[in-house]
Formats: C-alpha cells, structure tokens, sequence
C-alpha cells in the first residue's frame, strides 16, 4: 500500500526558503518517480517537481527552475523539496505524489496516481 507523507511547510517572508520533505513506504522505492503538486486557492493544481528515482532525473516547472530543487534520499525512502527565494505566489498547499515507472511517463505530475496529505507553504510579502 503507498503511503506518502509530506512535512516540512510553514510561514515564510518573501525571499526565504523552506525544505519539504516527502516519507514514502508501502513500494519499491526506485521504482517510482515522486513528484510534488501544488494548489493554491481559486488556482488549478501545479506540477512543481518531480524526480525519478531509477534514473535520477529530474523535472521542474517554469515558475520553480532555478529556485527549487528536488532530491531523494534512497536509505530514508524519502525525497525532498529544497525551495529558495521564495515568492508570494508560492504559496499554496503542497502534495507529494508518486507514480511507479510504467505509469510516471505517461503522466503529468497532477495525475500521478498515489498521493499524500498536504502541507501548507504561505510566503508573506
């Protein structure tokens, strides 16, 4: 059974960083891409992140690239989401997602099929 956990949100001032963190079990851990979405209010889900950890790579959205960065750590089974110079309009609700390889590829990041409960992320301006 997947289970996903993600931690790590908080209040943070503009130009701040914050670093999520996503514990996974229940799966074979390089045998799934993780990714992280984000949903702010009155705003559709965003795809942020992902990595796939059978081949270590990675995507990012064009509102993170540069800011974000997304990492795994196998022994912990647990990927992360170091988030720097942090805007306003980051903040959101923030979800860890997996999907295993057969599936990721043909997903975008919001359809991936498992999915854990959110952490909030609120950037004051």
């Amino acid at each position: 059974d997947v289970q996903l956990q993600a931690s790590g949100g908080g209040l943070v001032q503009t130009g701040g960083s914050l670093r999520l963190s996503c514990a996974t079990s229940g799966f074979t851990f390089d045998d799934y891409a993780i990714g992280w979405i984000r949903q702010a209010p009155g705003k559709e889900r965003e795809g942020v992140s992902y990595i796939n950890n059978g081949d270590g790579s990675t995507y990012y959205a064009d509102s993170v690239k540069g800011r974000f960065t997304i990492s795994s750590d196998n022994a912990k089974n647990t990927v992360y989401l170091q988030m720097n110079s942090l805007k306003p309009e980051d903040t959101a609700v923030y979800y860890c997602a997996a999907a295993p390889e057969y599936q990721w590829r043909e997903l975008p990041i919001t359809e991936y099929p498992s999915r854990g409960q959110g952490t909030q992320v609120t950037v004051s301006s």
